[in-house]
């Protein structure tokens, strides 16, 4: 028996205690990084932006979550029940469940697997069914539409996501995050002879990689410029319109995880993760979760921003970007990098 207790019962429960602080923290953080964009945003247009709630507006996540909490869920007389409130069940659950292999440290993983960055895309690639079960079960036409846009555009930029980690891949030579972390210890600079730095990380050697990811996030988690499904001038909310109480808060909370995974897999795949920027003190006495939150918050700053100064694309602008732009670019890269790898013995 106690053999079977530390065997099975007590690795379950360890996966369980990660898990929960790693929800809890999670949660926490969307909170704080909500109310970032929302004052990144007023001071762009100079406004003040949640000011009341707490000290300098801090606790406003908080008080909209339990206006949210309290609403009556209202569900359309013509709606599939079952289906309309599980979507947002779907949504959130997936957009969580990415995050169990994402290493915010070495060995600071719920779950250090080979294939990681194959869970990643997949769970990703899933969250588009949360948005047209939504869409679908709303019976109506403005929802409806949504979700098809939903769908058409998440699966066109996948396509040039996809590309981008295999470039990385091939790079680093293995799915794993963690080794991809640790493989741009050494890269461009210390080939050229310096130091190791921030110029050995992925952003410089595969630079236009860099750039389609980005922009291919800002698309996949319908972030302005690309947020044609829930347009408010043309579809007011999107696959959300008959949505309201805590099923809205749900989709609200998936999409926000799934823009801090996007983040955190930038970090990753380009940034360094945990690295220092510069491998020497003071900045080796830095944890690297530290660096590697600050890292996470400089992206979505990126992501902030461009929701400010970028006006939003028409739907046929967006097709054109996705398949006439990036995906012939990322083909190329693939072939590139492969070559390259390939022909300067870097690779067997």
């Amino acid at each position: 028996m106690e053999m079977f207790f530390y065997t099975y019962i007590w690795p379950a429960l360890i996966i369980l205690g990660q898990s929960l602080l790693l929800l809890v923290a999670l949660l926490i953080f969307t909170a704080f990084i909500l109310y970032a964009d929302r004052k990144i945003w007023a001071a762009v247009m100079l406004r003040r932006g949640p000011n009341v709630v707490g000290p300098w507006g801090l606790l406003q996540s908080f008080a909209d979550f339990i206006k949210f909490a309290v609403k009556e869920p209202v569900v359309p007389a013509g709606a599939n029940k079952g289906i309309f409130l599980l979507a947002p069940l779907v949504s959130a659950v997936l957009a969580f469940a990415a995050w169990a292999v994402i290493p915010l440290d070495e060995g600071w993983a719920v779950a250090s697997i080979n294939v990681g960055i194959l869970y990643v895309f997949a769970i990703s690639s899933l969250e588009v069914y949360g948005v047209i079960m939504g869409g679908w079960a709303s019976n109506s036409k403005y929802p409806f539409l949504g979700a098809l846009r939903s769908a058409a555009q998440m699966v066109s930029y996948e396509v040039s996501i996809g590309f981008v980690i295999v470039t990385v891949l091939l790079a680093v030579g293995s799915l794993n995050l963690t080794d991809i972390v640790l493989a741009q210890k050494d890269g461009l600079g210390t080939n050229l002879g310096l130091p190791n730095t921030f110029l050995d990380w992925h952003w410089l050697s595969l630079f236009p990689m860099f750039i389609i990811f980005f922009i291919s996030a800002l698309a996949e988690t319908n972030r302005p410029p690309f947020d044609l499904v829930e347009a408010e001038s043309e579809l007011v909310a999107g696959h959300m319109i008959e949505y309201s109480s805590t099923p809205y808060l749900l989709f609200m909370l998936g999409e926000y995880i799934a823009i801090l995974l996007m983040c955190a897999l930038t970090t990753i795949l380009f940034l360094g993760g945990w690295l220092p920027p510069l491998d020497m003190a003071p900045f080796t006495w830095v944890p690297g979760v530290i660096w590697f939150v600050l890292k996470l918050c400089m992206v979505f700053f990126m992501f902030a921003m461009v929701k400010t100064f970028v006006p939003r694309y028409r739907y046929d602008q967006l097709m054109r970007l996705g398949w006439k732009v990036f995906l012939p670019i990322s083909l190329f890269m693939v072939v590139a990098t492969a070559a390259f790898l390939k022909f300067t013995g870097l690779v067997a």
